[in-house]
């Protein structure tokens, strides 16, 4: 991007979203953010995870994601990662961030599988990053699990609209390839806050366990279900290759490879895989960011105004003024 200022537009925003969340307020201001939304098993924490190069969420089966969390990635030569709860502690081990986030989770869902729409800040730096902020939300569920109330997928489904039905929330919808395009959550719920697809961007998984002799080219070329600004396909670590700890780069470069040398996407390597998704959203991101800034602006300055008049109306005040007791009562 070269532009020293627009570079700064994301840490910005980040630290709005911070003085929001330290004085508990959930934020009035829309805040241009990514809100990223899929199935419960679509791949989500594997992008994530793809972006910073480290295994740092929870996993297993069933509903991992239980509180949205605020993931601010921060370009830095040193790697650590922090937490807005625990600001003092610098987190060098991914582990302990991950056992940081179930342990937070469960101080305010309990350990059963509940779920709250108080976010988790986190913020990682590192030398593989780009700036970027997402925020992760609870996979889309329906059926209740263990001991899960029974309305579990319309809690879901309530906080992730929460969250993508702001004009300023960008919304990343992740779908798995081996799956019908058109009973995609993710996009199903992103056509109701945002039926012409023009702040949506598709992610499509697994394109490597579709079926033999199947491909995904129409959906990636943006010819199924067209989106403004398009979709993006990713090959995410089976499984099998978490469980072995296969590292995360040598995932990146068998990504790589699958994408120059399958017949389908050969022609369009170079618009597909994790580094090319993270590039787009950092570009994304920050142009959406400077379109909003002049509505944010104002209306934070409105804001600041009526609270200033409050604060003007209490400068004078005297307990003991009748006028003051009558209004009072009132």
């Amino acid at each position: 991007m070269g532009n020293r200022g627009m570079e700064e537009l994301i840490p910005l925003v980040n630290k709005l979203q911070d003085a929001f969340s330290s004085i508990g307020q959930s934020c009035h201001l829309d805040l241009p953010q990514i809100a990223v939304v899929g199935g419960q098993s679509a791949g989500k924490s594997s992008v994530l995870e793809n972006f910073v190069g480290r295994d740092f969420l929870p996993r297993g089966s069933g509903i991992v994601t239980r509180r949205p969390l605020i993931l601010q990635l921060i370009f830095s030569k040193t790697e650590y990662a922090e937490f807005l709860h625990c600001k003092s502690k610098k987190f060098t081990d991914f582990e302990e961030v991950r056992q940081e986030i179930e342990a937070e989770t469960d101080r305010v869902t309990g350990t059963n599988k509940g779920i709250s729409p108080v976010p988790i800040n986190l913020r990682v730096y590192s030398p593989h990053v780009l700036n970027l902020t997402l925020i992760d939300l609870p996979g889309i569920t329906k059926v209740p699990v263990g001991d899960q109330p029974p309305d579990i997928e319309y809690q879901i489904k309530d906080m992730v609209l929460q969250f993508i039905s702001r004009e300023s929330s960008l919304i990343l919808a992740v779908t798995p390839a081996n799956m019908d395009l058109a009973n995609s959550d993710a996009l199903k719920l992103a056509k109701e806050v945002d039926p012409q697809g023009l702040r949506t961007i598709g992610v499509i998984t697994k394109l490597d366990l579709m079926d033999e002799g199947t491909d995904a080219r129409d959906i990636l070329e943006n010819k199924l279900l067209p989106l403004r600004r398009g979709y993006i396909g990713v090959v995410n670590r089976s499984q099998k290759d978490i469980e072995g700890k296969k590292d995360i780069r040598a995932a990146l470069a068998a990504e790589r490879k699958f994408f120059l040398s399958h017949p389908a996407y050969r022609h369009m390597a170079d618009r597909m895989g994790t580094p090319h998704l993270q590039k787009t959203l950092n570009q994304q991101l920050t142009n959406h960011i400077r379109e909003s800034l002049p509505a944010l602006r104002s209306k934070l300055q409105s804001q600041l105004l009526s609270l200033e008049k409050e604060v003007e109306e209490y400068k004078n005040f005297r307990p003991d003024d009748p006028t003051r007791k009558t209004k009072a009562l009132l």
